[in-house]
């Protein structure tokens, strides 16, 4: 007897239709219909909102954890008695370790399995072990608490840009990655200056306090969100249908569907490390991605020093982190430009390539290099005689050149990778992680051996590199997506499984 196709059920189709599906072309299989309000991408503005929301709130507070370990590091040195290179790796570099390790495991998993129940689990087990840090007086513990809070912080930092592409088109994540990004950036800024305050007050145990008792109500916020995975509730729905019906046969398309863990591991775990060796896309911007971020932990580690040197008490040196922070704001007009493009393209009937969203770094790169030259020889001791508030300015534009790169590169590769775009992001993680987990430990020395000018020089010269990348990536991007055999598969699944006109 031949295999059974659904399409010999006569009323399949109807039935289907019922339930805002349809079937495949081959009619084997069960799929998305364009209006079915179950599709994240049609939800309630409301429901996605309040979903992003909450997830880019944990996103914000686990990476202020991030960047308070340099100050809590300080304070913590004499009562470990330990150096201050130590110290540093303890607190800060043991984090972002986890955090690469965890973007490895995370990002395809939650592509599979599901993306609710790993946040709010990683924000209840992130609460614990904060716990454990502030509870636990031993060089030990403190390990432990930070590489596993490491760990777990991959999930927001990282699977966010999965559900940002599950829940939003290509016109709205113009918008929503910014919200992304802002908020890693305020976090970045954010950190350093609560933990300032909270350490000199109470002690740097109450850093972590804070943090367990913050992620444990977002944890409760968390469990309010909806399950955003397409092929997953896709998966449901059929499941619903086969019990309806009683009809064994009937199959979703679900193309992350793996049959049990070992199979995960072989092809989930390894995707994001073969995307990174043999994907140019995710090459290119995985290093201008890594080294942004990477510089910002630095500067969690440089700037206090440096603000010092103008007159800054201990308790106040953090301040200028909110000029980065607040350098955000100016990326709302590049979004608008970018928004003006790609509107203008749709309604000529033209295609919206992730080319045509690159204008922003060809203005964000230059503005990154010259604002970190100009904060490189307006501070001290070059700079002795020059005020404060000269540097802080060009903090407030190497804020926006950081967040720039971060967004149009993040949107690139969103764009590029499409609902595989987490994996790309994976292999993010885990270069990020280790740039950023290296940059404290040797910037120290470096600030301390070369001087603040020259050291911020040479982080000048590293971003008057980037200004090759917007025309590398408008000149060869397309030939790039084309030739790659992830990205047409990326792009091909998405046809069958979206629900955007444009790619049915």
């Amino acid at each position: 007897m031949g295999e059974l196709k659904l399409a010999d059920y006569t009323d399949l189709d109807r039935l289907a239709a019922e339930h805002g599906l349809e079937l495949t072309p081959d009619g084997a299989h069960l799929r998305w219909g364009k209006t079915n309000r179950k599709h994240p991408r049609n939800w309630h503005p409301a429901r996605k909102t309040y979903d992003i929301t909450v997830i880019g709130l944990l996103e914000f507070f686990t990476t202020a954890m991030s960047t308070s370990g340099a100050t809590t590091a300080k304070a913590a040195q004499l009562e470990l008695g330990t150096g201050k290179t130590f110290t540093l790796f303890l607190y800060v570099s043991t984090y972002l370790l986890g955090q690469g390790l965890g973007g490895v495991v995370f990002p395809p998993y939650s592509e599979t399995f599901g993306r609710k129940r790993l946040y709010v689990l990683s924000a209840l087990l992130y609460s614990v072990f904060c716990l454990l840090i502030g509870a636990v007086p031993s060089a030990s513990a403190l390990v432990i608490g930070r590489l596993v809070t490491g760990f777990l912080s991959a999930i927001p930092t990282i699977v966010i840009t999965g559900s940002i592409e599950d829940l939003f088109n290509s016109q709205d994540r113009i918008w929503v990655m910014l919200y992304y990004v802002a908020m890693a950036c305020l976090g970045v800024s954010a950190g350093p200056i609560m933990s300032s305050y909270v350490t000199y007050r109470y002690g740097w145990r109450w850093v972590f306090n804070i943090g367990a008792i913050v992620t444990c109500v977002l944890a409760a916020m968390l469990m309010c969100i909806k399950e955003s995975r397409p092929s997953l509730i896709l998966a449901r729905e059929v499941q619903a249908l086969r019990k309806l019906t009683g009809n064994e046969s009937l199959l979703a398309l679900n193309p992350d569907f793996m049959p049990d863990l070992r199979t995960f591991a072989h092809v989930g775990l390894f995707r994001p490390l073969r995307l990174f060796f043999t994907e140019p896309i995710v090459f290119v911007v995985t290093m201008v991605f890594s080294v942004c971020v990477a510089l910002i932990y630095l500067f969690a580690e440089a700037l206090p020093p440096i603000f010092e040197a103008f007159g800054f008490s201990t308790e106040d040196s953090s301040l200028p982190f909110l000029a980065l922070g607040v350098g955000f704001i100016p990326n709302i007009a590049t979004r608008i430009l970018d928004y003006r493009i790609t509107q203008r393209r749709l309604k000529e009937g033209l295609k919206v390539k992730p080319e045509h969203k690159l204008t922003g770094i060809y203005i964000g790169a230059p503005v990154l290099a010259l604002s970190l030259w100009w904060f490189a020889w307006t501070i001290p001791p070059v700079g002795a005689g020059i005020h404060w508030f000269v540097p802080v300015v060009a903090l407030f534009f190497t804020g926006y050149g950081l967040n720039e790169m971060e967004v149009v590169v993040s949107q690139y590769m969103a764009d590029s990778y499409l609902g595989y775009a987490a994996s790309g992001f994976a292999a993010l993680s885990i270069v990020r992680s280790l740039l950023s987990a290296t940059f404290p430990l040797f910037g120290s020395a470096m600030f301390d051996g070369l001087g603040a000018n020259v050291g911020m020089s040479i982080l000048a010269a590293i971003a008057t590199l980037f200004c090759i990348v917007p025309p590398l990536l408008s000149r060869y991007g397309e030939r790039m997506r084309k030739k790659s055999n992830f990205a047409k598969y990326s792009l091909q699944v998405y046809a069958e499984n979206g629900v955007d006109s444009d790619f049915r």
